[in-house]
């Protein structure tokens, strides 16, 4: 997977007030850590990060830090670690960098895509995604930004489950191979319809019993 590159600056100073100083001139605060460096405090432009991360997950994407510190530029290889957002408006408050290393296995959570109409669906079934993420295990080189399955071939009352998976290269679940990742359900009508019918046929049974009792009661 290729890095995308960030262009950040050093800042000086912290807490809210400067915080909301940043935000009012259209820049987030931003903090880069790791097992071997010391914390770094940063700041990154609001719409540049919203672009790179519009449809993507970001706990799937390397970034390349290119720091300006005094005149000074330094690189860094980093993934996001947390993302704090606004509760009402859903802005970008800050955001947390965790520097990592290209020669070590990486854990991440990879969102799961199903492509591809299972059979069961063109036969009247329901497809239900049960699992939208899966915990994955892989060199910082082999990541990707999704994992693509093919449900074509589920029936109805078929369930496809993380064993049954062909993972890309490099790529290696941390997961129970028996999770359940997508199933298809017959559709719910044509249980209530067999509800109804059953419904009909049990008033047809007591209203013929009712008439055979009203027969003997005459007789």
């Amino acid at each position: 997977m290729a890095t995308i590159q960030l262009d950040l600056k050093k800042r000086t100073e912290t807490g809210k007030g400067s915080a909301r100083r940043l935000r009012s001139m259209g820049m987030l605060p931003v903090i880069v850590y790791g097992p071997e460096i010391s914390p770094i405090m940063l700041s990154i432009d609001y719409k540049q990060l919203e672009k790179i991360l519009r449809g993507k997950s970001a706990e799937s994407i390397i970034f390349d830090l290119r720091v300006d510190s005094n005149g000074k530029k330094y690189s860094k290889r980093v993934m996001i670690k947390e993302i704090q957002k606004d509760p009402v408006t859903r802005d970008y408050l800050h955001v947390d960098f965790y520097e990592i290393s290209m020669e070590k296995e990486l854990e991440v959570d990879i969102p799961v895509h199903l492509v591809n109409t299972p059979i069961g669906v063109s036969e009247g079934g329901i497809l239900e995604h049960i699992r939208r993420e899966l915990k994955i295990s892989c060199m910082p080189r082999n990541l990707v930004d999704k994992i693509e399955i093919d449900v074509s071939g589920l029936d109805v009352g078929q369930s496809l489950h993380i064993g049954d998976i062909s993972f890309p290269p490099g790529l290696k679940s941390m997961e129970d191979e028996n999770l359940t990742i997508a199933t298809v359900v017959a559709p719910a009508i044509e249980v209530e319809e067999v509800e109804e019918v059953e419904e009909e046929e049990v008033e047809e049974v007591e209203g013929a019993e009712r008439e055979e009792i009203k027969g003997e009661d005459k007789s």
